[in-house]
């Protein structure tokens, strides 16, 4: 599970919401994270990097933003050649997933808090 390096977009360093706790929970499972989010703060002692950086070697891209925020990061996105997004709960946009899928991108709609506490992430 380690080498699925895993963006989080959404992050908060608000400690009840759910991509605050996603982010935790990778790390508990000792997953490479990269939180990314339009606050400022930290995660578990990672800055939040806020804008659309290149990042390397991103497996994962787990969504917390909704569809309607999602347009803005379409190319982006998909200019991380990530192996995977998943649509967490309130995210999905068929849209988006077609648009993933014919770059060759897998997508999920699933929870990654319960993926990985039943060990399928």
């Amino acid at each position: 599970m380690s080498t699925k390096k895993t963006l989080v977009l959404g992050a908060s360093p608000n400690s009840i919401r759910f991509s605050y706790k996603a982010v935790k929970s990778l790390q508990r499972h000792n997953v490479p994270v990269v939180p990314v989010g339009i606050k400022n703060g930290e995660i578990g002692g990672i800055e939040i990097i806020k804008g659309k950086p290149h990042i390397d070697d991103i497996h994962t891209v787990t969504l917390y933003v909704g569809p309607a925020r999602q347009k803005d990061y379409y190319s982006w996105i998909i200019s991380l050649r990530p192996a995977r997004i998943i649509f967490n709960p309130g995210t999905e946009n068929d849209e988006f997933m077609e648009m993933a899928k014919k770059e060759g991108i897998e997508v999920m709609e699933d929870c990654t808090l319960i993926m990985l506490n039943a060990g399928r992430y």
